[in-house]
C-alpha cells in the first residue's frame, strides 16, 4: 500500500465556470491507519452517543481539529453543537393483539412483528384501531400520485408496502417508470411512510417486509431490539404515530385473509395511480406496552477554515463519528461494535482533507467539517444540524460525505450514489477522469442508499450533495476487477457491518480509499476556491427545495 499519495486534478474540460482550483489533495494512507486504529480502541467504547465513550471520543476530535489549526464552528464559537435525542426502550407488553373477524392473533414480537416508538410517553397505546391498506403510502403531487385520496386515518393503522409503486411494476402498467424504476425515490424509504402516516394523523404505522424491496431481511429488522431514537421535539411537534414498525411477510398474509382480502392481489392493484385505501374490516391493533424514555444529550463537532473572500457561504463536508456502541460478545470475544469503517475512517478522511486544504491559501468560501452524532440512530445528528443550522441552507454551497469507504486496494472507477440528481455527478466524473479512472453507478439503486447516510438531512433542505460510500457497489479493483470488488462488500456486509468484527485489520488496503478521499477533497476545494453553486438535475425531488430557498443560480 502507497504511504503517501498526491493527486492532482488537472483540468480535462473547460469548468461551467472560472475556477481557481486547488488541484493538489495530499493523503497519508498511514495517517488514516493512526486514526482509525484510535478510535476504533477499546477506549471509546464503540462511540455511542450519551456514553463515557462520547466524551472521550469528543476529546479526541476536538484535539485533532485544533491541532490541524482549525477554528470552532459550532454555535457561539463553540467546538460542540448540542444534540438533544429521545430514547426509547419497549418493555413487555402488558396487552399486543389483533382482533380479526376469525378471533384473536397475537403475534410474537422480533417474529412476527417489530416494533418501537419515538413518543417520549411511558407507554404506547393503541386501542382497537382498525388496520387500512394504503398501498405505498405515496402521496406525490408532482408525480400525479395519491395513494390516500382523502381518506381518514385518525386513529387508525397504516399498512404500507416498501418501496416505490414501479419497483415491481411490469412493463405497460400504469407504475412503471413512475418513480425511476429501481431506483428508490424518498418515497419508497421506510422513513417517508413512517411520516407520512404521522401527517395522515394515523396512530400507528406498519409496513410489510419484503427483503427484495427494504434491502435487508428480516433479521436487520428486528436488531434494534426495541429501542429507537429521535431528536427531542416540542409538544406541538410530536408524531401522531405511537407505535411504528414492521410485520413479517407471513403475518401480514394471515391478517388479511382474515379481513377477506388477497394481499397479492392488493400488491398488484397498489401499482395503479387509481389505487385507492381499503379497509381491513373487523381487523384492529389493541397495544398496551410500557416504555422506557430518556433524553440523551449529545453533540455534533463543528470546525472551520474561514474563507478569504466570500466567508459566509460555505462549502460542507461530513462523516459521522458514532458507532454501536457495547454489544454482546462476539465469537472472538469482542463486546463494543466501534465502526472502523463505518465511519471512522471517514472521520480520518476529513481530517486529510482538511490537512490538506489548510496547507494552502485561504480558501475564497468558508469549508466546515461536521462530524455527526447519532447516523447510527436515524442519521438523527446532521439532521439536527440542518434543522438548526449554524450557516444557512441558502447560503450552503454543498455537502460532500464519507461513509464507508471499501479497504480492498486501488479502483478502476469510483462508485456515483444518486446518479442523475445533481450537478456533482459531473465534477465527480472529471475529477476521476484526472485519476485514471471512471465512473460506475450504484449496482443497487433500489435499496435507496442516496437516503440512507448524512448527507440526506442536507439533501432535503435542497443543498446540493455527494456521497463517497464503498458498499454501494462493486469497485472494479485494479488487482481482481468486480468480482474482487464484489467479494469484499459480500465479506463486510455479510460479517462485519454493525458487528465487532468492524475492526481494522492488517489486511486493509487503503489505496482505493485515499483516491475516493482525495477526489471528494477536490471537489469541495473547487468549489471552495469558485463562484460555482452546484444544481440539482430536472426530475429530482430535490430542486424545487433549492429554488424556493432563494440560494444562488450558478
Amino acid at each position: 500500500m502507497l504511504k503517501h499519495i498526491l493527486f492532482a486534478a488537472a483540468a480535462i474540460g473547460a469548468l461551467a465556470a472560472p475556477v481557481h482550483a486547488q488541484t493538489e489533495m495530499a493523503v497519508d494512507a498511514d495517517r488514516l491507519v493512526e486514526t482509525v486504529r484510535t478510535l476504533a480502541s477499546d477506549t471509546f467504547e464503540g462511540r455511542a452517543p450519551g456514553t463515557r465513550g462520547e466524551e472521550r471520543t469528543l476529546g479526541y476530535l476536538i484535539a485533532r481539529l485544533e491541532a490541524l489549526g482549525l477554528e470552532p464552528a459550532g454555535p457561539d464559537g463553540q467546538w460542540l453543537q448540542k444534540v438533544p435525542l429521545l430514547h426509547t426502550r419497549l418493555q413487555a407488553p402488558r396487552t399486543l393483539d389483533f382482533a380479526t373477524p376469525k378471533g384473536k392473533v397475537a403475534p410474537r414480537l422480533a417474529e412476527d412483528i417489530y416494533l418501537s416508538t419515538i413518543r417520549p410517553e411511558d407507554a404506547a397505546r393503541v386501542a382497537n384501531a382498525p388496520l387500512v391498506f394504503v398501498g405505498y403510502g405515496v402521496n406525490a403531487p408532482e408525480r400525479g400520485w395519491d395513494d390516500f385520496k382523502g381518506a381518514d386515518l385518525k386513529g387508525k393503522v397504516a399498512v404500507f408496502l416498501i418501496n416505490d409503486p414501479d419497483f415491481v411494476a411490469k412493463p405497460g402498467e400504469p407504475a412503471a417508470g413512475k418513480f425511476g424504476d429501481r431506483t428508490m425515490t424518498y418515497y419508497g424509504r421506510w422513513t417517508y411512510k413512517f411520516e407520512e402516516a404521522a401527517r395522515q394523523g394515523a396512530v400507528a404505522a406498519l409496513i410489510v417486509h419484503n427483503a427484495a424491496g427494504v434491502g435487508y431481511g428480516w433479521n436487520v429488522v428486528i436488531s434494534p431490539g426495541g429501542e429507537n431514537y429521535d431528536i427531542v421535539r416540542a409538544p406541538d411537534a410530536l408524531t401522531s404515530v405511537r407505535l411504528q414498525g414492521w410485520l413479517s411477510a407471513d403475518m401480514s398474509t394471515r391478517l388479511f385473509a382474515a379481513a377477506g382480502l388477497d394481499l397479492a392481489k392488493l400488491e398488484v392493484e397498489a401499482r395503479s395511480p387509481k389505487f385507492r385505501p381499503v379497509e381491513l374490516k373487523g381487523v384492529t391493533l389493541h397495544a398496551d406496552i410500557p416504555v422506557q424514555p430518556e433524553v440523551v444529550t449529545s453533540h455534533n463537532v463543528l470546525g472551520r477554515i474561514t474563507g478569504s473572500k466570500r466567508p459566509d457561504e460555505v462549502v460542507m463536508f461530513g462523516a459521522h463519528w458514532d458507532a454501536y456502541g457495547q454489544g454482546k460478545p462476539d465469537v472472538q470475544g469482542r463486546i463494543y461494535r466501534a465502526g472502523a469503517n463505518d465511519d471512522a475512517l471517514g472521520i480520518a478522511g476529513l481530517f486529510e482533507i482538511a490537512r490538506s486544504i489548510k496547507a494552502g491559501p485561504a480558501p475564497e468560501r468558508s469549508v466546515v467539517f461536521g462530524l455527526w452524532t447519532a447516523e447510527e440512530r436515524g442519521l438523527l445528528g446532521s439532521e439536527y444540524y440542518a434543522a438548526n443550522p449554524v450557516y444557512p441552507m441558502e447560503r450552503t454551497v454543498a455537502n460532500l460525505a464519507l461513509d464507508i469507504l471499501q479497504t480492498a486496494g486501488a479502483a478502476k472507477d469510483v462508485v456515483l450514489v444518486g446518479k442523475g440528481q445533481n450537478t456533482l455527478e459531473d465534477d465527480m466524473a472529471r475529477v476521476a477522469a484526472t485519476q485514471g479512472r471512471t465512473v460506475t453507478p450504484e449496482s443497487l439503486p433500489e435499496r435507496g442508499l442516496f437516503y440512507r447516510a448524512d448527507h440526506f438531512s442536507f439533501a432535503k433542505r435542497g443543498v446540493p450533495v455527494m456521497l463517497l460510500m464503498g458498499i454501494a457497489g462493486a469497485s472494479n479493483l485494479k488487482q481482481g476487477g468486480v468480482a474482487a470488488g464484489q467479494a469484499w462488500i459480500d465479506a463486510y456486509t455479510g460479517q462485519c457491518y454493525h458487528q465487532a468484527c468492524d475492526a481494522w485489520g492488517p489486511d486493509w488496503n487503503l489505496d482505493g480509499a485515499v483516491q475516493d478521499i482525495a477526489l471528494t477533497g477536490i471537489i469541495g476545494a473547487e468549489l471552495a476556491n469558485s463562484t460555482r453553486w452546484p444544481q440539482w438535475k430536472p426530475g429530482s425531488e430535490f430542486k424545487a427545495i433549492r429554488e424556493k430557498s432563494g440560494a444562488p443560480k450558478e
